[in-house]
């Protein structure tokens, strides 16, 4: 049995981007920053990831300070150190110095009682793109909507 509990997803990054891998990756968090994910004050959307002096680094994720955590808070976007093994880290380097390619934080969930992040390595995608996946989302839905009202 997989003990897994999604925290939470980065839907834009899907609208945004073609996923064309994932990588899970832990991440080095204070204790209020846990408590404070504990009770949903997480948000992936604008969030990113680059690799600073060699070491993986998520940048731009928002944790809202925990109400009790007085003096022990950290700021809410401060930059948080991703735990990946260095082979993982230079492939991901390699990866992400190609033109268009992006290393986007996917979701955000517990394994366990440890939180560990979904990184996808993404390509962004253009306009037309965009609209073609959502005429493809509304044939879907007209075609179930077609199937349900015909089972009737």
């Amino acid at each position: 049995m997989d003990n897994t509990k999604t925290i939470t997803t980065n839907k834009k990054a899907f609208h945004e981007y073609f996923v064309l891998e994932s990588y899970e990756a832990g991440i080095a968090l204070s204790g209020t920053e846990i408590k404070s994910i504990r009770r949903g004050g997480v948000n992936l959307k604008d969030a990113w990831c680059s690799v600073d002096d060699g070491e993986m680094i998520i940048k731009q994720m928002h944790i809202s300070p925990y109400e009790q955590g007085n003096i022990f808070n950290k700021p809410p976007t401060r930059n948080r150190k991703l735990l990946l093994h260095k082979k993982e880290t230079m492939r991901l380097l390699g990866l992400v110095q190609q033109q268009g390619i992006s290393l986007i934080p996917l979701s955000l969930y517990f394994k366990g009682s440890l939180v560990k992040v979904q990184l996808g390595v993404c390509k962004g995608k253009k306009l037309y793109d965009k609209r073609a996946v959502e005429a493809q989302k509304s044939a879907n839905r007209d075609i179930q909507r077609a199937i349900k009202e015909s089972n009737r």
